[in-house]
């Protein structure tokens, strides 16, 4: 291409994301190079990945993917037998015996999209799940971006709209841009602990209604809060309007708020009877990068299509996928693990136990931390490994952001970054409106680290109200 104006118009429109990674990521290369800091490394808790943040990977799945990799493991009787026996059905499932060949087919390898549907029906008290409805893929972005490219169509005020709550994924601005599709904003009740608001839904649809045409809804669930109650209300807001749901429950694994318990909108789709169970069109998503799992590097993750359109589906069906072989193994295990009397069940819940328990105790001890800066409050977590403070900042740091041509929110992480080493995320990443400004923070991290972050965004923090009193 010998210009910009030759590149996909498409591609051109994708937002650009904040610097702050590729700023972490320069910092770190100056320490290593012996550059003096007043810190001996970066800290980043701007995304959803504990290990990153240096949270112990889960035992059983990476033993059994260790002699998938080397079969002549198979052999040593100093791995558990469950171990080995999970390895070697595997190996018996994939093409040559091999983890190295193609994916049976390219939505998956039927053993595990069975396991995948036996867990979906095991977790939702028996509403069946059928396995062709399963699609494998290189995490739940890919799936989703697999259903955006479905459903885009149109140009201008005939485009594809899809309904996104803000906050949202800091992911899912761009993912939009890059499917063709119009992104429908509906506001979150912050004052309301992120509660979703019927009447908001009803305004983003009409305010969205001659600009583009709203074909779907996107929710995370859990969020704070998402009960039953929420769930049938988006439910019958989407059946009103012949929406698609397209549910994203990644953080199943993680609600630990008092009296909070997971429930997928599946299960209560078929709770609320026939006349949405049978007509509502739903898409869930799930993947390897959940909390107790945090296998975010492995890329794996799936999607259950349910009451699309045969005619429909059979052209979702035809995108060549072809889904990695290993992460298909980590999420085979994900979804069947070790059971009661397996030998590796007690190592297996201890550990599964550890990253729930680090992650409930952590929320609770960052949401008062929050509250207790002076600028500063923070809604409580139910579920989900975020937390979104709000910031209060000063009016000459908002004025100074405005001259460098940047968000506050984006200049307070990025001081943050090179006076501390603590890389949080950008609130403007996720939407927000106006001058309302937050930053993120995953809390999924060994409780040292967390006390770590902590002190450092103290320490930056008092600091810059007396730079600007």
């Amino acid at each position: 291409m010998s210009s910009v104006q030759q590149v996909n118009p498409t591609v051109r429109g994708i937002r650009a994301p904040t610097s702050l990674q590729s700023l972490a990521a320069h910092i770190t290369e100056e320490i290593t190079q012996g550059v003096n800091k007043p810190f001996q490394q970066v800290i980043d808790v701007s995304s959803g990945d504990p290990h990153r943040a240096r949270m112990a990977p889960t035992s059983f799945v990476r033993q059994v993917m260790a002699v998938c990799l080397y079969p002549e493991l198979l052999k040593d009787n100093s791995l558990p037998l469950d171990v080995r026996q999970k390895a070697h059905m595997f190996l018996g499932a994939c093409c040559g015996g091999s983890v190295g060949s193609y994916s049976v087919t390219t939505l998956g390898i039927p053993c595990v999209q069975k396991s995948i549907a036996e867990f979906i029906t095991r977790r939702d008290g028996g509403v069946i799940s059928n396995p062709e409805d399963i699609i494998i893929s290189c995490g739940s972005q890919t799936c989703l971006s697999m259903i955006l490219h479905l459903m885009a169509s149109g140009e201008g005020d005939t485009q594809t709209g899809v309904l996104i709550p803000m906050p949202c994924p800091h992911t899912l601005p761009s993912l939009l841009d890059m499917s063709g599709v119009t992104l429908v904003p509906y506001q979150l009740m912050e004052d309301q602990g992120w509660a979703v608001d019927l009447h908001e839904l009803q305004r983003a649809l009409r305010k969205a209604k001659g600009r583009c045409e709203p074909r779907a809804i996107y929710t995370s669930n859990p969020g704070n809060p998402t009960d039953r109650k929420t769930i049938e209300e988006v439910i019958r807001f989407a059946a009103t309007e012949g929406l698609i749901l397209l549910a994203e429950e990644v953080y199943q694994d993680c609600v630990y708020g008092q009296g909070q318990e997971f429930i997928s909108y599946k299960r209560v789709l078929f709770e609320m009877g026939k006349e949405y169970s049978e007509t509502v069109e739903l898409v869930s998503f799930h993947c390897l990068s959940s909390a107790c799992m945090g296998e975010c590097g492995l890329r794996g993750g799936y999607m259950e299509v349910f009451n699309m359109d045969p005619a429909v589906n059979m052209y979702l069906k035809k995108v060549p996928v072809s889904p990695p072989v290993l992460s298909q193994l980590a999420l085979e295990v994900m979804v069947n693990p070790p059971t009661a009397e397996d030998p590796s069940y007690k190592t297996y819940s201890q550990e599964i136990l550890h990253s729930q328990t680090t992650l409930s105790q952590n929320a609770q001890r960052a949401f008062k931390f929050l509250n207790d800066l002076p600028g500063m409050n923070c809604q409580p977590a139910m579920g989900g490994v975020f937390l979104y403070p709000c910031l209060h900042l000063p009016p000459q740091m908002i004025e100074e952001a405005e001259m460098l041509g940047v968000e506050a929110d984006v200049l307070y992480c990025q001081r943050l970054l090179e006076e501390e080493g603590v890389c949080f995320g950008a609130g403007c990443e996720n939407g927000q409106e106006g001058q309302n400004y937050h930053i993120r923070l995953c809390v999924l991290a060994p409780p040292a680290t967390l006390e770590e972050v902590l002190a450092r965004l103290r320490s930056f923090h008092l600091h810059l109200l007396d730079r600007f009193p």
